[in-house]
């Protein structure tokens, strides 16, 4: 019979399978913004988000900050670069009004990353205090991610619509949701379990919209959005 250890190992890989599944689901939402030459009305919250959220794990990875968790860190290594490829492209194709806010919130995270990794490693003397402190904010940032795609929630009851709430990133965050946290489960690791147990929960909410709201999306229907755009770069 198996160890434990052996099995979480098993569903660590799974878990980093799932996890590359939910970093490259965005991909045919980015080939549409090339296609278009615009990023109608999407949004790039969910990117933008995840760059400091892949960050804070792969900091929360690190042998001197918390030990026998490589998947994790090798996982949200990959993620990072990944998020920060899709948060160039939505810069390159967004109106000034909108690369004025990613570049905003960019150096925002920035500056956080660096006064947490800064403060962690010369005032945190101890594995175990270095593992609670990121731990908390690794929760806080995790959860931000899943949340993020909540934020068209609004636009998808009004309109009746779920053409810009993209499936294959919300069934990518429930499978990521549920392998994580019985990857946690099996050596107790709070700060793992509490995040992904409630993007769990996110992620069925996004996919209950789905199936509401299916039916009555015009998928052919053109947008203005990038009349508007214009429209609002030349004020």
């Amino acid at each position: 019979m198996p160890n434990t250890d052996t099995i979480r190992t098993v569903i660590g890989v799974i878990g980093n399978i799932i996890s590359f599944g939910l970093f490259i689901a965005p991909a045919p939402t980015f080939m549409k913004i090339i296609k278009a030459k615009s990023v109608l009305d999407f949004k790039p919250d969910p990117y933008v988000t995840t760059v400091l959220n892949c960050a804070m794990w792969t900091f929360y990875g690190l042998p001197f900050v918390s030990k026998h968790n490589v998947l994790v860190l090798t996982i949200n290594s990959i993620g990072l670069v990944m998020e920060i490829v899709y948060t160039l492209i939505f810069f390159v194709y967004s109106t000034w009004p909108k690369r004025r806010r990613i570049i905003l919130i960019i150096a925002c995270e920035i500056i956080f990353m660096f006064i947490v990794v800064f403060c962690v490693l010369y005032f945190v003397d101890t594995i175990n205090r270095r593992k609670t402190i990121v731990g908390v904010i690794c929760i806080i940032f995790n959860v931000a991610m899943y949340l993020s795609p909540l934020t068209v929630i609004r636009r998808v009851i009004q309109s009746k619509s779920v053409k810009y709430m993209p499936f294959l990133l919300s069934l990518a965050n429930f499978c990521n949701g549920v392998i994580w946290v019985i990857y946690a489960l099996l050596k107790w690791d709070p700060f793992i379990v509490i995040p992904n147990g409630l993007g769990t929960i996110a992620a069925i909410a996004q996919l209950v919209l789905y199936a509401m709201y299916y039916r009555t999306t015009n998928w052919d229907e053109e947008t203005p959005a990038r009349v508007r755009d214009n429209a609002i770069e030349m004020q």
